[in-house]
């Protein structure tokens, strides 16, 4: 059933920082009224009762962003009971003009052109994850820049600095870059690079211990929202949070197919004439796709399975990116089965052999944490 036979009207929102761009449409496209709001709750009730004036009876809310900008209105409305889908970067003719009341309209139109629509990710214990994932990836990237330019300074810090921290591996030079102090003997070069180098150190060991922490903290939430993860071979607490994050809530993705469409592990056909064959798909949320190849490659080198598949298939003739490329595909059909059965929805013995995973346990993570030296 399209939608314009299940609804009255279609109210189209841009949004924005500041404020929010509402268009009010019938069910065929034809704008009726316009308004601007505030992007605060005061807007969002305004945009709610002009809704109710404007559009009495059956309507849908498409937003623009609602993973951004428009994530307070759509959790604003969802709480009023109302139906709210997502539209991203609506169609734009090269003749149409652009203006904030325009895209509005867009949106709403857009809505009723899609075969299928968008339903919003979820927020409470989704939104927590994805806080606790993005603060530990951010940290985890400025200490690795951080002990690049520990590397970086060593390398032309006076001979007798470089002697003594030649050789070591990354754990011992931070925990002795972090040590260092000048002497008042020593050379104004030799000072400098010294302060610089324990700096450097103290602030990648910080880092590390905000990345321990957020991993504890993802250990202990993903085991309430999706323990049944964690007991699959190669999916750790970072790798199951991903997928909780990407895939959101039961019901949003349609079906495992669907579900490797998003991660980009679907293969693309692109056959022409007398060749049928399939191409890679780039497209889809990278960072999900990052966590299947993790989940592959840790089958791959540990998982007796896994491993007898890739010799039969090598034997077969295919190179290793396509044998990979088939477990990806796999892998997203038993991810989204065990995503959608929720907590204890499938029998262990269904489940496959308990493996390990990608990332130390929560209590190793917790002693790490008292290790971190105070000056850190």
């Amino acid at each position: 059933m399209e939608l314009r036979e299940r609804v009255d009207f279609v109210i189209g929102v841009d949004s924005h920082r500041d404020r929010h761009a509402v268009a009010f449409c019938d069910r065929h496209g034809a704008r009726l009224h316009a308004v601007g709001v505030a992007a605060d709750p005061f807007g969002y009730r305004d945009a709610f009762e002009a809704a109710v004036e404007h559009c009495p009876g059956r309507r849908i809310w498409a937003v623009e962003g609602t993973g951004s900008y428009g994530a307070g209105l759509a959790a604003y409305l969802e709480g009023q009971g109302e139906w709210v889908v997502e539209i991203d970067h609506p169609t734009r003719r090269r003749a149409g003009g652009k203006s904030d009341a325009l895209d509005a309209v867009r949106a709403a139109r857009e809505a009723l052109a899609r075969d299928r629509l968008t339903v919003p990710r979820a927020r409470g214990e989704r939104a927590a994850i994805r806080s606790f994932l993005v603060c530990r990836e951010t940290g985890v990237v400025a200490r690795t820049k951080a002990i690049q330019l520990l590397r970086a300074l060593l390398l032309t810090a006076p001979e007798p600095l470089r002697g003594q921290l030649r050789g070591l591996n990354t754990p011992d030079l931070l925990a002795a870059c972090s040590r260092l102090r000048g002497l008042g003997s020593q050379s104004l070069e030799h000072r400098a690079t010294a302060v610089a180098l324990r700096s450097t150190a103290r602030r990648a060991l910080a880092l590390e211990a905000e990345a321990l922490e957020m991993e504890a903290l993802l250990a202990a939430l993903v085991g309430q929202v999706a323990p049944q993860l964690l007991d699959e071979m190669g999916v750790g607490v970072v790798t199951a949070a991903q997928l909780v994050v990407s895939w959101s809530h039961q019901g949003r993705v349609r079906s495992e197919a669907a579900f490797a469409s998003l991660a980009g592990v679907s293969p693309l056909p692109a056959s022409s004439g007398d060749v049928v064959r399939h191409r890679l798909n780039r497209n889809g949320d990278r960072k999900l796709n990052r966590a299947m190849h993790t989940i592959v490659i840790t089958r791959m080198a540990h998982d007796p399975e896994t491993r007898a598949y890739v010799a039969k298939r090598t034997a077969d003739g295919k190179s290793r990116g396509e044998i990979r490329r088939c477990l990806k595909r796999f892998v997203a059909r038993r991810m989204y089965a065990l995503l959608e059965a929720g907590p204890g929805g499938l029998e262990r013995s269904e489940r496959g052999p308990e493996g390990v995973g990608s990332l130390r346990p929560v209590g190793e993570i917790l002693t790490r944490l008292k290790e971190v030296p105070a000056g850190a």
